[in-house]
């Protein structure tokens, strides 16, 4: 005699799990990772006591020496910052009061009133100047 099964194997993958542990991993990724601003460019940012945070501009100047200078992530010197300034777009200059100046620690003083006269002879007002808040 044959049996028959009244009830047949239903095989079902639920998704719901399976979208939960992808979604968990997404957001831990998204928080345990640091994000770099100016990636390839090695700097010493002077210590400093009374360092403020400073609000990430659009516009970030970063100051390794003489010959060395970056505009956002392109590579510049003193003789064609202003330069460059000068031919960003005008309604991005318009939007972009503030400028982050990044520099060396070994960078000069002259070096860096240099950049902030050009910086100033374009237009800019609002210059922040970043720093590594020391530990206490």
């Amino acid at each position: 005699m044959v049996f028959k099964r009244r009830l047949k194997p239903e095989a079902k993958v639920d998704l719901i799990p399976m979208i939960d542990v992808i979604f968990q991993l997404v957001v831990f990724f998204m928080v345990s990772s640091t994000f770099i601003i100016t990636p390839g460019i090695s700097l010493e940012l002077p210590d400093s006591s009374t360092a403020e945070p400073v609000v990430i501009t659009n516009l970030i100047v970063t100051i390794v020496s003489e010959e060395e200078l970056y505009l956002n992530d392109e590579h510049s010197s003193v003789s064609l910052l202003g330069e460059q300034l000068g031919s960003l777009p005008e309604s991005s200059s318009d939007d972009i009061q503030n400028v982050v100046i990044e520099g060396d620690r070994r960078a000069s003083y002259s070096l860096m009133v240099e950049v902030l006269d050009i910086l100033r002879e374009n237009g800019f007002t609002g210059i922040n100047l970043r720093m590594r808040e020391s530990g206490n």
